[in-house]
C-alpha cells in the first residue's frame, strides 16, 4: 500500500541538545528549567531523568526529590533554535522538509518509489544516520512512516526513543489498539472527557465508531476527518491562515509594578509588530492583558484600522493602558495582534503620515536585524530592553534575526 508521509520527532529535544553540547552531561539525568528556582518547573527532561518520573511540567523541587542526582540546566533557547536548523539541513540531505511542525517535529512528503515500504524504510534510516553524523550522536529521533500525516505522527509514539515505525493500511486499525487515547494528537483532557461521556475509553473503541458517530462527538467536520485519518486516507489539508501574533511574559519581581508592566508590554508590542511585518501580515485589533497573582486578570482591546506600523500600535496601546485597574500588582502581561490580514488583501496606506510611519518601522527592523535589537528602540521600553527573553512555543520557531 502507498505510504505518503515521513514524520520525524526529536526525542527529549532540549535535554538532548544540552547533552550534545556538554559531553559531561551524557548518560546523566538532567532537566531544563526556564528559571533557576525550585518554584519553577521542568520544560524538558532527559530519558535518564524520565526513568525517575521527572517529566515536562514537574516542579523543580519535586524533580530534585524524585531524583537527588538530577542536574538542572538553565534553558538556552537560542542554542535549541540553532540546532533545529542544523537538523533541518541534515534531513534535507535525504528528503525535502515539507513542513516544520514545531521545534522538534517536521515531516516530509514521499513521492514515486519513495512511497514503497523498502525505499521508505531506507530513507528513514538515512535521515537518522544523517542527524547522527552531521548534527550529533546525542540527538535521537523517532521516525514514523504512514499513508497520511496523522498516522505518521502517531507512529513516532509507538517506539521511543530512537524508533522507526511504519504503519501500512493493512495494519489498520489493529496496530493502533495498544495506544492510549491521550497519545493521539488532538485528544486533550476536554476531548477525552467528551469521548468518555460517549462510552469511548480506548483506541479500539474509537476506531469502531462510524463516521456519523465521530462527526456527532466532535460536533464538526473534524470528526469525519478523524474517521478517514484512522483508516489511512490521505486528505488534502486546507491552507492555514494565521489568526494572531502575540507575546506574553511572566514579570520578574523587580517589574511587578505599574511602570514595570508598561515597559515590558511596550517591549512585547514592538517584538510582535516586527514579527508581524516579517511574515507579511497586517493587524486590525490590539489586545492587551494582565494577570495577577490571585488568578484574576484584566484585558482590553483597541481597533487598529489595518495596521502594520509600530507607532500606530503604541498609540492604541496608550489608549488601552489608561483603562487598566491600578490596585493590584501585575504578574503576567501579554499583547496580541488580532484579526490579521495577509499582505495581498491589505489596503496600502493612503496618507503621507501613514506611509512615513510604516517606512520608519521597516527601517528600524532592518537596522535592528543587522546590528541587534538594542540599536534602535523606543525610550518607553528603555528599562525593559533586556526583559522578555526568547521563548520557544510548541508551534512557532523564533527567528534569530528578529531576536538579536
Amino acid at each position: 500500500m502507498t505510504l505518503t508521509t515521513l514524520f520525524l520527532d526529536m526525542n527529549a529535544y532540549f535535554a538532548s541538545v544540552e547533552q550534545q553540547m556538554n559531553p559531561e552531561l551524557r548518560g546523566r539525568p538532567i532537566a531544563i528549567a526556564p528559571v533557576m528556582a525550585d518554584t519553577s518547573c521542568c520544560i524538558a527532561a532527559s530519558y535518564e531523568a524520565k526513568a525517575f518520573g521527572v517529566k515536562t511540567g514537574t516542579g523543580i523541587g519535586e524533580a530534585r526529590r524524585r531524583c537527588p542526582q538530577l542536574v538542572i540546566i538553565h534553558a538556552r533557547p537560542e542554542e535549541y533554535v540553532k540546532m533545529h536548523h542544523r537538523i533541518i539541513e541534515a534531513v534535507e540531505k535525504c528528503l525535502p522538509v515539507a513542513e516544520v511542525c514545531s521545534i522538534d517535529e517536521m515531516y516530509c512528503r514521499l513521492m514515486g518509489e519513495e512511497q514503497q515500504k523498502p525505499r521508505a524504510f531506507e530513507l528513514a534510516k538515512q535521515i537518522k544516520e544523517s542527524i547522527y553524523t552531521n548534527v550529533g550522536s546525542s540527538l535521537r529521533c523517532s521516525v514514523g512512516v504512514a499513508p497520511n500525516k496523522f498516522l505518521a505522527k502517531v507512529a513516532t509514539n509507538l517506539q521511543k526513543p530512537d524508533g522507526l515505525v511504519i504503519i501500512e493500511k493493512d495494519d489498520l486499525p489493529e496496530k493502533l489498539y495498544p495506544l492510549k487515547l491521550s497519545v493521539l494528537p488532538g485528544i486533550g483532557r476536554a476531548m477525552a472527557r467528551r469521548l468518555h461521556n460517549r462510552g469511548v475509553g480506548s483506541v479500539e473503541q474509537l476506531c469502531a465508531l462510524t463516521e456519523d458517530e465521530m462527526a456527532s462527538i466532535w460536533d464538526s467536520v473534524i470528526g469525519r476527518r478523524w474517521w478517514r485519518w484512522l483508516r489511512g486516507i490521505d486528505l488534502r489539508e486546507d491552507p492555514v491562515h494565521r489568526r494572531t501574533v502575540g507575546h506574553s511574559h511572566v514579570l520578574p519581581p523587580d517589574y511587578r509594578t505599574d511602570a514595570g508592566a508598561r515597559a515590558v508590554l511596550i517591549r512585547l508590542l514592538t517584538k510582535a509588530a516586527m514579527r508581524l511585518r516579517s511574515i507579511g501580515y497586517w493587524a486590525r485589533r490590539l489586545h492587551v492583558s494582565v494577570r495577577y497573582r490571585d488568578g484574576g486578570g484584566w484585558g482590553a482591546d483597541a481597533p487598529l484600522g489595518c495596521c502594520q506600523d509600530t507607532f500606530t500600535m503604541l498609540e492604541a496601546f496608550a489608549t488601552v493602558w489608561e483603562k487598566r485597574p491600578r490596585d493590584l500588582p501585575p504578574f503576567v502581561v501579554g499583547v496580541t495582534l488580532e484579526k490579521l490580514v495577509e499582505r495581498h488583501f491589505a489596503p496600502l496606506p493612503l496618507f503621507p503620515d501613514e506611509r512615513r510611519r510604516l517606512r520608519l518601522s521597516q527601517v528600524m527592523d532592518i537596522v535592528n536585524t543587522r546590528y541587534g535589537r538594542k540599536m534602535i528602540y523606543f525610550g518607553a521600553m528603555h528599562n525593559a530592553i533586556d526583559s522578555a527573553p526568547m521563548r520557544i512555543s510548541f508551534t512557532s520557531i523564533p527567528d534569530l534575526d528578529l531576536q538579536a
